[in-house]
């Protein structure tokens, strides 16, 4: 019987691609890593520094005010211009105007004071129905700073 011989050009064609395809990306990166370290080390960095409140503490004023205490553990001094609390139903309480706490700066602990009163009253523009703080209730707040940076935080009652 004669042995049956296989055409191998096929297979080195692939091979010899994919060992190019390997080589080009392998490449890509050390073009990169250099490149951003490079240009990392040129290009100057933000004078404006870096916006970090971490929440330490929280306490309830009746069943429409909370008091959050955040440290400014950032770089930068930092304004709370608006907020949103909303509860586990999807409503929520948007103060966006007329609201400005700060400036704080960095170390500095702040006690910010928010309140959900419900309408008649102009503090909140609510979506959904309003609520107010009941024990055992979990809350998401977002506060938003002179930056436009947003920090929530979720807080029980």
């Amino acid at each position: 019987m004669h042995a049956r011989r296989w055409n191998r050009k096929g297979i080195d064609t692939i091979l010899a691609s994919l060992l190019l395809v390997v080589i080009v990306v392998v490449m890509s990166v050390i073009v990169y890593s250099w490149s951003a370290g490079v240009f990392g080390s040129i290009l100057p960095a933000s004078s404006n520094g870096k916006e970090i409140l971490v929440l330490e503490n929280q306490g309830y004023y009746g069943a429409t005010n909370v008091t959050l205490y955040l440290r400014n553990t950032g770089t930068a001094v930092t304004t709370l211009v608006s907020y949103y609390v909303q509860d586990l139903n999807g409503n929520q309480c948007a103060k966006t105007s007329g609201w400005s706490v700060g400036p704080y700066s960095p170390t500095q602990l702040a006690q910010v004071h928010l309140s959900i009163q419900s309408p008649p009253t102009t503090n909140c523009s609510w979506t959904g129905t309003p609520f107010t703080f009941q024990s055992g209730n979990v809350y998401t707040v977002t506060l938003v700073t002179s930056h436009n940076n947003q920090f929530s935080y979720t807080i029980q009652r």
